[in-house]
């Protein structure tokens, strides 16, 4: 149907018979939004002087064993391409994204209709019948094979007159990939009467044609009743261009595509399903915009494809990892929600839609129907701290708007939300007492000095070990503009008033008062303080704060704060060009850097 699909996966300007051909040959496939070249060599496993794998009735025809090898080496060996699915081999053939129809539960009302929109946009379709394992191809009495992949090639709905009586048929033309005369036998078949209830031009229409070629017509109705699965590919910008539709037909009509690459992280971003509701919040989110309705809809919604491919994967097999199972839920939002939606979002509304399923699949893909709108799209594994790289991809029959819900980094001033009580202005009165005695005469202190008066105060409070040296000279570099490694009171002071902030935002995220809080709380526990970071740049606080349990310590909330304000500090400080950057020189980023 496709043959410039077959020149993308085998490039045809491969010269076989040339005097400078070297035994290497180069096919092409689609991997996780790329279409990558993957070279192989012509020598092929054999037993018995037979090819062991894909083999030609034709003996002397070796492209789709070559084909196979080169594939088997994307995934990383032969035996990684067991267990496959007809979905992910189209996929990786042609870019498209693939849908699932299980036929043995309830069709959609709209399936017919869908189909005639997948043939119009070029979708690649398939079918099959689920075979016994004690009987795979088996033929039924009817014509039909069992295990065998039919391809779909025309839709069509078609004028009948039926004494006197005109009606329409919703018809299929399918293949039998043996291409032989193994073909259905019921109503629309060759040799079936039904065929004189059409007129010549009809038939003339649909280019009909009766040969022992393995492609017959079949009622949708009958289509239904047989077949079991029903798999939709379809085609997107990485698989054809406007020119290789044929445009300025209109009847070739493409997908508009939006993609997005990223990747749950332990303890970061890898909240899990629904189900566990204080994480799942913390799973990447993508909003979408839902512009216009359906083209020959009555309703007025709009259709978007959702899929969800974990990447790479199969791979990981000889490491003993497997695919996860995942899925994902949509809600809708305001316009102009940029930020990610947090757990009370999530624990106050309901999802609008949901993959078909959680799956241990490559890809979940579902098709939606939405009110034109703005939604976001929360992809997750079932489970929470499962980590994978993963490819979103959403298609629409308009072109639409996408994008990662994601915060500015930014610093904004947060005021305590109360006047100090009675006692902690006693022990401030203390605290300054306690500075006073250990200062001496200079009235300033250095790390290890402010050590001791920090841990006496908070150690009260707290179940830890104090702080750290560590955290007690980034203390002193926040507020140390000369960088003497001293403080004097003043300065102190001021760094009080953040640590007691902080102090308190702490202890509301440690609700069971153990001196930690999970990792997943950290972005929430930093904007309750000011500090607004982007998705990358709160994965490398995760990455560099936490415990590998996923615990934030006090003291590492507390180091993590005075930096985040420091580095804050000193660009706001730093001249500015046209576009708002800070210019450095080298000794300027090293001093900064090495003291902070």
């Amino acid at each position: 149907m496709h043959p410039q699909l077959f020149d993308l996966v085998v490039p045809q300007d491969q010269d076989f018979t040339d005097a400078d051909y070297c035994g290497v040959v180069r096919f092409r496939f689609w991997q996780f939004g790329e279409w990558t070249d993957v070279l192989v060599d012509d020598r092929l496993p054999t037993y018995n002087n037979r090819l062991v794998f894909m083999h030609s009735t034709d003996s002397n025809e070796f492209w789709s064993a070559l084909l196979e090898k080169a594939y088997a080496k994307m995934m990383g060996s032969y035996e990684a391409l067991k267990g496959g699915s007809a979905s992910e081999a189209m996929e990786d053939f042609t870019g498209g994204i693939t849908e699932f129809y299980d036929l043995r539960q309830n069709t959609p009302p709209s399936l017919f209709q869908t189909m005639v929109k997948a043939n119009k946009r070029s979708s690649l379709m398939g079918c099959s019948i689920e075979a016994d394992p004690n009987q795979i191809e088996a033929q039924l009495s009817n014509g039909l094979i069992m295990g065998h992949a039919y391809s779909i090639t025309d839709v069509q709905t078609v004028e009948v007159n039926l004494r006197g009586k005109k009606g329409a048929v919703q018809l299929l033309r399918i293949r039998n990939p043996w291409g032989n005369e193994a073909e259905w036998k019921g109503a629309w078949g060759d040799s079936s009467p039904e065929w004189s209830i059409l007129s010549e031009d009809e038939k003339k229409k649909m280019g009909l044609s009766f040969d022992d070629d393995g492609e017959f017509w079949m009622s949708f109705q009958d289509f239904c009743s047989n077949f079991q699965k029903l798999e939709i590919c379809h085609l997107g910008p990485d698989s054809l261009n406007e020119e290789q539709l044929g445009a300025p037909d209109k009847n070739k009509r493409r997908w508009e595509a939006l993609t997005h690459n990223s990747a749950w992280r332990k303890r970061v971003s890898a909240g899990g399903c629904r189900n566990y509701l204080d994480t799942f919040w913390t799973n990447p989110q993508f909003r979408v915009k839902v512009i216009d309705p359906d083209e020959d809809d009555d309703e007025n919604k709009g259709s978007i494809i959702v899929g969800l491919m974990q990447k790479n994967m199969r791979k990981k097999r000889s490491e003993g990892l497997d695919l996860h199972t995942i899925g994902y839920a949509i809600y809708r939002i305001k316009d102009g929600d940029d930020r990610p939606l947090d757990l009370k979002f999530f624990k106050c509304t309901a999802s609008v839609a949901k993959a078909p399923a959680f799956i241990n699949l490559r890809e979940v893909c579902g098709r939606h129907k939405l009110d034109p709108g703005t939604y976001v799209i929360v992809p997750s594994t079932f489970e929470p701290n499962q980590e994978a790289e993963f490819l979103l991809r959403i298609y629409s029959e308009t072109k639409n708007e996408s994008g990662e819900m994601d915060d500015v980094t930014t610093v904004e001033e947060v005021q305590p939300d109360r006047e100090p009580t009675a006692q902690e202005k006693a022990q401030e009165k203390a605290l300054k007492e306690a500075f006073q005695k250990i200062a001496g005469e200079d009235m300033e202190v250095d790390a290890y000095e402010l050590r001791d008066i920090v841990n006496t105060a908070f150690q009260k409070e707290f179940k830890f070990d104090g702080f750290s040296v560590e955290t007690c000279r980034s203390m002193v570099a926040l507020m140390d503009v000369d960088q003497s490694g001293k403080l004097g009171f003043d300065e102190f002071k001021t760094l009080w008033n953040d640590l007691r902030l902080w102090k308190t935002v702490f202890k509301k995220y440690d609700s069971d008062k153990s001196g930690n809080f999970n990792s997943y709380e950290l972005r929430q526990a930093l904007n309750a303080v000011g500090f607004r970071v982007n998705n990358k740049i709160f994965s490398c606080l995760v990455m560099r704060y936490a415990t590998r349990e996923g615990i934030i310590e006090f003291d590492d909330y507390v180091l993590c704060c005075v930096r985040l304000k420091t580095v804050f500090e000193t660009f706001k400080a730093q001249p500015k060009d046209g576009q708002g950057k800070a210019t450095f020189s080298q000794e300027e980023f090293l001093q900064t850097i090495i003291y902070v």
